[in-house]
């Protein structure tokens, strides 16, 4: 144990943010590894992206947004077209519908504009806070901080929170990092539980933050 390890959840978020920030620099824009041009595009690849990787759905969305690329065109789309499109993203059929219903809503409700305020977001089909949270925080630059299973993984090993609804979770993990820097916080917690602090073996060995991680070498 070193003489400076952080010893409660504020102190270790600090540590977190700062080493984090070097390891994976960049603005939530640029962090992000969906491919998309605007906020509707992020939107429908992020309903995509449920139960599978970000390069499955890399692979369906440029023709995606290339045959429907306003709310409009999805909303009244051929079902089947669609269902062939994001078919490499798997659940192909209820994220075919998923996507159409939500493009939809954008059309009757927001005038087939995507809304600001997570409030609205998350009156659309296929969003809750997640996806509200990173289409705010990647596409608008506003806050936000997507709590995926990567963040909330992460935020219980280090010892940030010990609750596990991911609601509770971003309201725990809110006042420890600055409004502007909660995608970007929650981008590289993201990246560091692909890359190193894995579900089954998280490699401590060549971890940064294992130094006063408080579940290093328990695995």
């Amino acid at each position: 144990m070193s003489a400076g390890r952080p010893r409660t959840p504020k102190g270790r978020a600090r540590v977190v943010l700062e080493r984090l920030a070097e390891e994976y620099p960049g603005t939530a824009r640029e962090l992000c590894e969906l491919d998309y041009e605007n906020p509707f595009q992020l939107l429908t690849a992020t309903i995509l992206s449920a139960q599978t990787t970000d390069v499955n759905v890399n692979k369906a969305t440029p023709a995606l947004f290339v045959r429907y690329p306003t709310p409009e065109e999805l909303a009244a789309a051929n079902p089947a077209e669609v269902e062939d499109l994001v078919r490499s993203t798997g659940f192909y059929r209820n994220k075919a519908k998923a996507i159409m219903n939500m493009a939809a809503a954008l059309v009757e409700r927001f005038h087939s504009e995507v809304p600001t305020k997570l409030s609205d977001l998350v009156t659309l089909p296929g969003v809750g806070r997640k996806t509200g949270n990173v289409v705010r925080s990647v596409a608008m630059g506003l806050p936000g901080l997507p709590v995926d299973t990567h963040v909330l993984r992460l935020s219980h090993r280090l010892g940030l929170t010990t609750n596990t609804d991911p609601v509770k979770v971003e309201m725990d993990l809110n006042p420890m990092v600055k409004a502007s820097e909660r995608g970007a916080i929650s981008l590289r917690l993201i990246l560091h539980g692909r890359r190193v602090c894995k579900a089954r073996k998280p490699n401590c060995a060549e971890c940064l933050l294992a130094d006063f991680c408080p579940s290093a070498g328990t695995f």
